[in-house]
C-alpha cells in the first residue's frame, strides 16, 4: 500500500495510461489522471469512485498550462508523490519521410513533455522524496523505425539518469520502462490494415507473444514501490526477450530450431 500517494500520469486516455490508473489505484494510490482531451478523462474518473481518480487536462508540452492545470489539485490534495510519465505518440515511419515539424511534434510530446511533467511535479516530489517513471520504448534502445519518436525516447533515457544521480540525495528515484509491441488499441489499428501484423512480429520475440498494458502498469508500479527503493537510473525492457537478443538472426548463423 501508498498511503493514498498522489500519483500524477500522463496520457491517461490511451490503452497504457488506463492500464497505469488501475494498477496505481488497486495498490492504493490515489491518481492524478492528465490528457489533453478532458471528455475521456471526465469518463475515465467516472469508472471509479470515491476521487480515487482525479483528472487535470491541458497541453503537456506547455509548461505554464501544465502547472495551471495541476495547481487545484494539489492545493486540495497535498503533493504529488510519484509521476509517471506514459505520453506519446510516434509520427514518421522513417527519416526519409520525416518533415521538420513531424520531428518536432514527437520530440515536444515524448521527450520535451516529460521534462514538463516532472518540473510541474517537481516540489511535490522533493517533499516527499518521491518516485519518476518514465514509460520509454525499445526504440530508444535500438533503430525500430519511427526515427524522430526513438530519438526522444532515447534522450529520455540520459534524462531519467540525470535525475538520479542529481537529485538521488533528495531522496527522488527515476527509472524507465521500455515496452516493446504492446497490445493496445493503436496496435489493433494496425491489425485491422494487416490482419497478421502480430503473427509475422512474433517470431522477433523469444516468448512469442506481446505485453499488455498490464504488464507494463506491473513493472512502472514496482518501480515506484517501496520493493523498488535502492534502483534508480535503471532501464527496464518488458518486451517478451526482444532486447536479449536476435533471435532470427541467431538461428541462421547456429543453423539451430531456436
Amino acid at each position: 500500500m501508498s498511503d493514498n500517494r498522489l500519483t500524477l500520469i500522463t496520457g491517461a486516455a490511451g490503452g497504457i495510461g488506463r492500464g497505469l490508473i488501475e494498477r496505481f489505484v488497486a495498490g492504493g494510490d490515489r491518481v492524478l489522471a492528465h490528457d489533453r482531451d478532458a471528455s475521456a478523462l471526465q469518463a475515465l474518473s467516472a469508472q471509479f469512485g470515491d476521487g480515487q481518480v482525479l483528472t487535470a487536462a491541458s497541453e503537456l508540452s506547455d509548461l505554464d498550462a501544465l502547472r495551471a492545470a495541476l495547481a487545484p489539485v494539489v492545493a486540495a490534495h497535498g503533493p504529488i508523490g510519484a509521476v509517471v510519465a506514459n505520453a506519446g505518440s510516434a509520427q514518421s515511419l522513417s527519416l526519409a519521410g520525416t518533415a521538420p515539424g513531424a520531428w518536432q511534434l514527437d520530440i515536444d510530446l515524448n521527450l520535451h513533455a516529460s521534462y514538463c511533467t516532472v518540473e510541474a511535479a517537481l516540489d511535490g516530489l522533493k517533499a516527499t522524496r518521491g518516485n519518476i517513471v518514465f514509460i520509454g520504448s525499445v526504440n530508444g534502445l535500438t533503430a525500430l523505425g519511427h526515427p524522430a519518436y526513438s530519438a526522444a525516447k532515447a534522450g529520455l533515457i540520459s534524462y531519467a539518469k540525470s535525475i538520479a544521480i542529481e537529485y538521488g540525495r533528495l531522496g527522488l528515484r527515476a527509472n524507465v520502462v521500455c515496452p516493446g509491441t504492446v497490445k493496445t488499441q493503436a496496435w489493433q489499428a494496425r491489425a485491422d490494415k494487416n490482419p497478421q501484423v502480430f503473427e509475422a512480429l512474433k517470431k522477433w520475440y523469444p516468448l512469442g507473444d506481446f505485453a499488455t498494458p498490464e504488464d507494463i502498469a506491473d513493472a512502472a508500479w514496482f518501480l515506484a514501490s517501496k520493493h523498488a527503493r535502492m534502483i534508480s537510473g535503471a532501464v527496464l525492457p518488458v518486451d517478451g526477450g526482444l532486447m536479449a537478443g536476435n533471435r532470427v538472426m541467431a538461428s541462421e548463423l547456429t543453423l539451430e530450431p531456436f
